[in-house]
């Protein structure tokens, strides 16, 4: 579930990104190549998320499916993606996409305003497309290594780069500045629900396919990321013939 992390998750392991930034920002790894020297922790808090999210996350995200109308679940999901587009576009003009970035910023004001705080997409019908920028993905643009693959409890897969970039993606949240602290907790579990419900497609085929979850997990949210990197055309892989 990854994606701008909200205040409450970035209050809550400030001291595991301290943590991982001195173990692990001096390891940059090929893309090609997964560097999980972590993985007997990882794999531990792999199986605590997966009971986690077995007898608490999914059941609930079940229900909202079930009883919670799909225009409505669409508009819910509409607003957190609302929310996010502030990140996309600072990121946009961070990676030189400064035509993109004038596009997420005008779609942002659209929906905002004519979208009914975002609930409504309007901005899509005329031409102004969805985008996914983030800080993990500035950073890989810049030329920084993914370092040591991670599983942060309840976040899930991450890496170094990208866990080093939910500090600034925390910060331009919206969610952030919700001052009243029982609005704001509400708000980031309506969005775990939210995007849970959404992936539960996802995390059945994974349970069907996967003879290993842990690897299959592992290898899959690389290749996702690796994909968004590029904006869906990463480059082919470099064999070496030699």
């Amino acid at each position: 579930m990854q994606g701008a992390c909200s205040s409450f998750l970035l209050r809550l392991f400030l001291p595991l990104l301290a943590a991982v930034l001195g173990a692990g920002c001096a390891v940059v790894a090929p893309e090609d190549e997964v560097s999980d020297p972590l993985e007997p922790v990882n794999r531990a808090v792999y199986q605590f998320n997966e009971h986690f999210d077995r007898y608490l996350l999914k059941p609930v995200a079940e229900g909202y499916q079930d009883y919670v109308p799909a225009p409505a679940r669409r508009h819910v999901s509409n607003f957190y993606s609302n929310l996010g587009e502030p990140l996309t576009a600072t990121n946009a003009v961070l990676q030189g996409k400064f035509e993109q970035g004038a596009g997420d910023s005008t779609r942002f004001i659209f929906n905002s305003t004519f979208g009914v705080l975002g609930l409504f997409d309007v901005a899509t019908p005329m031409g102004l497309q969805r985008h996914d920028e983030d800080f993990g993905q500035t950073f890989a643009r810049w030329g920084f290594g993914e370092g040591w693959y991670l599983v942060l409890p309840f976040l899930g897969p991450s890496t170094v780069r990208d866990t080093v970039g939910m500090v600034p993606d925390g910060y331009l949240s919206p969610l952030y500045y919700v001052d009243d602290e029982s609005w704001q907790y509400g708000l980031v579990a309506l969005r775990v629900v939210d995007t849970r419900a959404r992936l539960l497609g996802a995390s059945r085929m994974r349970d069907t396919a996967a003879l290993d979850g842990y690897l299959f997990t592992r290898e899959a949210y690389r290749q996702h990321r690796w994909n968004r990197i590029h904006d869906g055309s990463p480059p082919p892989p470099d064999f070496d013939l030699d």
